[in-house]
């Protein structure tokens, strides 16, 4: 089954309306939580997370994304800063478009719309799902609510396919230890549910 997990607009397109590259170091912050929404960001190269810090310093990852997905654009289309910050991973090269081309690119080409609600509606409905899991007490549950979700990333969801994140990001994306998630995924392996080959996630 083909999923729509974020917008992937033509570069040559971006680019007629006055799309820039940017390029940015490992560690490197796009945007910061309270920053204006100003761009629609594209990766092409790298590997971009979306995070926050609560008052104790822990780290939150809301989302890991790679070439050909997109960030940010919910936003445009409301006058509130950004809710999260946004850093490069690694070296990474990302196209930006100010707001203002994007909604004028919007406007010229309507079926973009269409395929941005989609988009959008998807990612409401996963978000939903991955927040009964996170309600769970369950490490498993939260694990397994957090695997469906990144598989629904790709194009081929009924097969298996490889986790690209570490244990830590993994951790940090469902709020558990390091340590628990290493326990969870091995007791998921003996279910059945997981193959660990070479410390490689396979769902």
């Amino acid at each position: 089954m083909k999923t729509i997990s974020c917008m992937n607009i033509d570069e040559d397109l971006l680019y007629s309306f006055g799309a820039e590259d940017r390029i940015y170091k490992p560690k490197e912050t796009i945007f910061k939580e309270g920053d204006h929404t100003l761009f629609y960001f594209q990766i092409t190269k790298g590997k971009v997370k979306l995070n926050n810090y609560n008052e104790d310093g822990k780290e939150f990852i809301h989302n890991i994304l790679k070439k050909n997905q997109s960030f940010g654009d919910p936003l445009l289309f409301l006058e509130h800063p950004y809710p999260m910050n946004a850093i490069c991973i690694e070296g990474s090269e990302i196209i930006r478009l100010p707001k203002s081309s994007f909604i004028e690119m919007l406007k010229e080409n309507p079926e973009l719309s269409l395929e941005m609600n989609a988009c959008f509606s998807q990612q409401v409905y996963y978000k939903l799902v991955m927040m009964q899991s996170l309600a769970s007490q369950n490490p498993s549950q939260r694990l397994k609510g957090l695997l469906d979700y990144l598989k629904s990333f790709h194009e081929e969801s009924c097969g298996s396919f490889q986790v690209e994140f570490t244990r830590q990001e993994l951790a940090n994306l469902v709020g558990l230890r390091v340590e628990t998630v290493i326990r969870t995924l091995k007791k998921m392996e003996k279910e059945g549910h997981i193959k660990l080959e070479n410390r490689k996630i396979f769902y």
